[in-house]
This record gives structure tokens, sequence and C-alpha cells, in this order.
């Protein structure tokens, strides 16, 4: 009898993950899955990566000096800084929590 798997709650770092393990780690993709413990570990990763974007684009911006002030006087100038930051962030995650 397989164990009850909760359910799928994870977005686009969850499927990264999935993805990567299917890939590169059948091993433990296929441990996961047998021991019905996969979405978990899935749903576990999405919100932890999630978690860590918030705080890595909230400390980036800080440190970068990207202010409201400057979201108020130049727009697009915001824009591109944020998504520079974002795309950074998610380098992090990338590294750090998806490809481990």
């Amino acid at each position: 009898l397989m164990p009850e798997e909760e359910s799928v709650t994870y977005g686009h770092f969850g499927r990264m993950r999935l993805k990567y393990l299917k890939e590169q780690r059948r091993t433990i993709y296929i441990n996961l899955k047998t021991s019905g413990k996969l979405t978990h570990h899935l749903n576990e990763i999405d919100r932890e990566a999630n978690v860590m974007l918030q705080l890595l684009i909230e400390q980036m911006a800080q440190a970068q000096g990207i202010t409201e002030q400057l979201k108020a006087e130049n727009q697009m100038a915001w824009v591109g800084a944020m998504n520079n930051i974002r795309s950074a962030a998610e380098e992090v995650i990338l590294r750090d929590i998806i490809n481990k």
C-alpha cells in the first residue's frame, strides 16, 4: 500500500527541482517517488526557494540602493534593476537549492 501523497502546491521551483532530479539524480528521484515523499519534497523545495527569493531580492535591492523613491522617479530604471536582481537571485537559488 502506497503512503497517502500530500496535494501538489509547488510551482516554478518545484518543477525545476523535479526536472533536475529526473535528469541528474535518478536514484534520489526514484527513492522519493517509491517512498511517497516526492510531492512533499517538491512542495518543501518550492516553499524554501520562494522564501529565499523574496529575501535575496530585498537584500540585493537594499545593497544596490534600489528604492521606492527610484520607482517613483524613474520607473523604467527601477524595473530594469529589479529584473536584474531577480535574475541574480534565481541563479543563487538554482545553485543552492534546486541543483544540490
